[in-house]
């Protein structure tokens, strides 16, 4: 029994989900422990600055990391340190315009961009984005070779270091937001100067890149960098267009407690989505169809399976989560812009159920070399996405109905991918169930030591 435990818990499936867990948990523990110390306004600048700078990462290592760990799975040693300089020398050259863009932006248009509450991000983010190039080029590359402790130890040392300095500011500094984003960047240097002394980034290998890995994975790339966008801003779009409107930084600041808690639905979400991608990417340059499909059907039929209860658990704890997140003001029945925070968790749960199958067609396509119709799929539900958002706020003005919209728009998204990868893969929706009800009954026999041959290990 001991052996087998030891065995389950060494998988890549377990490591990924345990990487994803810790992290988040020092996230929404962080994020609890600033919405108690920090003013709402200052708040909700903070919460600003971070949509705001996972929106650019979206873009900056949307160009290359889907592609990069495609083109891995499958390359042999040399073209394999090719794509991996390529990645580094196109990963550098975005950052690089990025940041040049925001600085301009930041000196013509300071006092539009300060008004609107993003004025540390203009100002800040254009040297963190070159501080933490190093580790994140990192982590792309560790995906692709499945190597999920050495993720995990990345993310922890990145992580649990500020997490730790952010509970010394709840109890004893009272740091600014400048002081807080000063600690921000010395963590992310002091990871990033690990991942190189390890050689993990792949910096030293940029020299190696060529026309033909810069051109691969710029064509991939310029379908998957839409698509990581607009999947960042079917997330982030609700604060932006709140932010924008009437309701103001206040609105974004309240809104933002349920969408953190939404998180706890996607830590094992994000944990196997991680390991199925390598998988089917290799299986589908490879020509293994069948293969492709299986992986397919069992990791969206696991995860459905999984967020049942996942989300059962949300809805019925959702002001018990809400208290623990940002404490009992948050409980009003009737706080600023009549929202309700209980509910909108309640109303997320529900929108968490049909996260799975979602997900995993955007994986399938990309995996069978489809990226500019997950592309497409993306901009339809990030469209669908505005105009309820639009709909909620200015018609209906109610954080509620913004928060129906995630809903609607991700309905419509698994429709249209089903849609096109039936096309490939002739795909069934009762066998997604029936390969999740496999994966636990596999998942079973191995800890009672009853092992049945050929289900396919995940």
């Amino acid at each position: 029994m001991k052996k087998t435990i030891h065995k389950i818990i060494r998988e890549d499936n377990f490591l990924s989900l345990a990487g994803n867990l810790s992290i988040a948990l020092f996230g929404i523990s962080g994020f609890a422990l600033l919405a108690r110390s920090l003013q709402l306004d200052a708040f909700g600048q903070w919460v600003l600055f971070i949509s705001s700078g996972s929106f650019i990462e979206m873009f900056r290592f949307g160009i290359t990391n889907t592609g990069l760990i495609r083109y891995l799975s499958g390359a042999d040693d040399t073209t394999r340190l090719q794509f991996i300089g390529s990645n580094v020398l196109i990963g550098l050259g975005a950052t690089i315009g990025l940041s040049a863009i925001m600085i301009i932006c930041n000196v013509f248009f300071h006092d539009a961009i300060a008004r609107a509450g993003y004025g540390l991000f203009f100002t800040w983010y254009p040297l963190l984005a070159f501080i933490n190039l190093p580790w994140n080029n990192a982590l792309v590359v560790l995906q692709a070779d499945r190597k999920f402790g050495k993720i995990l130890f990345i993310k922890a040392i990145n992580n649990g270091v500020f997490f730790f300095v952010i509970l010394l500011n709840f109890f004893w500094l009272s740091m600014s937001l400048a002081q807080l984003i000063y600690a921000m960047l010395i963590i992310n240097a002091a990871t990033s100067l690990i991942c190189v002394i390890a050689g993990w980034d792949g910096m030293k290998h940029i020299r190696k890149a060529n026309a033909y890995t810069n051109k691969t994975l710029l064509h991939f790339g310029k379908y998957t960098t839409f698509t990581l966008i607009g999947t960042n801003l079917l997330r982030s779009a609700d604060s932006l267009i709140i932010s924008l409107s009437p309701m103001g930084v206040t609105a974004v600041a309240l809104y933002s407690i349920p969408m953190k808690l939404t998180e706890l639905q996607q830590i094992p979400l994000r944990s196997f989505v991680a390991t199925a991608f390598p998988k089917m990417s290799k299986a589908s340059i490879q020509g293994k169809v069948k293969e492709v499909k299986d992986l397919f059907y069992t990791y969206a039929g696991a995860m459905s399976y999984l967020f049942i209860f996942v989300s059962l658990f949300t809805f019925i704890f959702a002001d018990f989560f809400v208290w623990i997140l940002a404490g009992k003001q948050y409980l009003q029945n009737d706080g600023p812009a009549g929202m309700n925070a209980v509910n909108i968790v309640r109303v997320f749960s529900l929108y968490g159920l049909l996260l799975p199958i979602d997900r995993m067609t955007g994986i399938g396509l990309d995996s069978i070399n489809k990226p500019g119709v997950n592309a497409l799929k993306v901009f339809f539900m990030l469209f669908a996405n505005i105009i309820g958002d639009i709909i909620a706020i200015y018609v209906f003005k109610s954080l509620v109905m913004v928060a129906v919209a995630s809903i609607l728009f991700t309905m419509l998204g698994i429709w249209i991918g089903m849609f096109f990868l039936n096309k490939e893969l002739s795909l069934s929706y009762r066998e997604i169930f029936s390969h999740g009800a496999t994966f636990y009954k596999t998942i079973f026999q191995k800890v009672t030591r009853r092992q049945t041959p050929g289900m396919i290990n995940v």
